[in-house]
């Protein structure tokens, strides 16, 4: 019988011990969490402290806001008068570009005065001028 009571009791400081260590876990845990919340509150506090300007500001955007709001209808029976008598008409679809006629050459010769054989020279580019005679 000695030796269940030795093992009740050592059972009993185990289960005590294990106790003691998890509230001295959750203790910190706590602790943590009430800097935090401080910190939190101090914040808050900052951010109220800081809106209390703002608080008259909203008030009178409110009663512009309610003045607007009341003028709207009014408005949108003015528009829908102006726009009765100016529709929109889109203007008919254009027919798409013809082709260039003839063939297209290249003036890049004409322009560095190169004259290849039968192109007729830079010559032909300038009809303004009278042909050299040879």
């Amino acid at each position: 019988m000695t030796t269940l009571v030795v093992l009740s009791v050592v059972d009993i400081v185990l289960l005590i011990a294990g106790l003691a260590f998890y509230l001295y876990v959750v203790g910190g845990q706590l602790t943590r969490v009430a800097t935090d919340l401080e910190e939190c509150a101090d914040i808050v506090w900052e951010i109220k402290k800081n809106a209390e300007p703002i608080v008259e500001g909203v008030s009178n955007i409110n009663r512009v806001g309610g003045v607007v709001a009341g003028a709207l209808p009014l408005l949108y029976g003015m528009a829908e008068g102006i726009v009765v008598g100016a529709t929109y008409q889109p203007p008919p679809p254009r027919s798409p570009a013809a082709p260039a006629s003839g063939t297209r050459r290249s003036r890049m010769h004409d322009m560095v005065g190169y004259a290849p054989e039968g192109s007729g020279g830079s010559q032909a580019a300038q009809p303004d001028q009278e042909p050299v005679s040879s």
